[in-house]
């Protein structure tokens, strides 16, 4: 499977999302990326099924919801409901990451797990099995726009290492022109990426300028 971009919405004008859909289509965005938070168990709040039910109609990009939420099996069966195709949750979240995994895939969605950058991958080892996909936090998670964290590439080739070929590993947090290559190289095969896509005027430009980086 090729590298992909996910434009994650949170930097998105929201009272002019439905253009900015029609730009990421047209810049061949891969999917969206959902950035749920609660403002529990990160300190800001965003939206949540209202809204992925809002855009659902409106684009023919998958979505995929990034729960930074305390109690993520709570909000999962809504957020499919309204149209999201893949559910990450946090493992720091959960007290058992493996059932979380199979309750969620009992939705008929896709399945992915994540980490805080100071989280040492061994907490995510127990569920691997039961997810699609690994999603490394390269920045705190809670807000966007904060500079890359290149000391979580060690954690990335570490969790690349460990899986299948049907699985895939994915990062989230300054992710730009500048730093793409090196998660990459690191073995990433799908980048999220929220202040490089929406703060250009021409947004497929922006994704195209990402992709650009990522031909090898």
């Amino acid at each position: 499977m090729s590298l992909r971009i996910a434009p994650s919405i949170l930097d998105a004008d929201w009272l002019e999302l439905s253009s900015s859909l029609s730009m990421l289509e047209k810049g061949n965005a891969a999917w969206l990326h959902l950035d749920v938070m609660d403002g529990h168990f990160v300190p800001n709040i965003t939206f949540g099924p209202v809204m992925a039910r809002a855009i659902a109609p409106r684009t023919h990009l998958p979505m995929e919801a990034h729960l930074m939420i305390s109690e993520p099996l709570r909000y999962a069966p809504a957020l499919v409901r309204a149209g999201v195709n893949s559910i990450t949750f946090h493992v720091e979240a959960v007290d058992d990451a493996v059932a979380t995994a199979r309750e969620i895939r009992k939705l008929g969605c896709h399945v992915g797990i994540t980490l805080r950058p100071a989280t040492q991958v061994e907490a995510i080892l127990p569920a691997l099995d039961e997810v699609d996909l690994v999603l490394i936090m390269s920045v705190v998670p809670g807000f966007s726009g904060q500079k890359f964290m290149p000391e979580v590439l060690p954690k990335a080739r570490e969790v690349k290492k460990r899986l299948r070929a049907d699985q895939r590993l994915e990062i989230d947090g300054g992710i730009h022109v500048g730093t793409i290559e090196q998660a990459r190289d690191a073995g990433v095969d799908w980048f999220v990426v929220a202040s490089a896509i929406f703060d250009q005027p021409d947004r497929a430009a922006a994704i195209a300028a990402l992709r650009q980086k990522l031909q090898v």
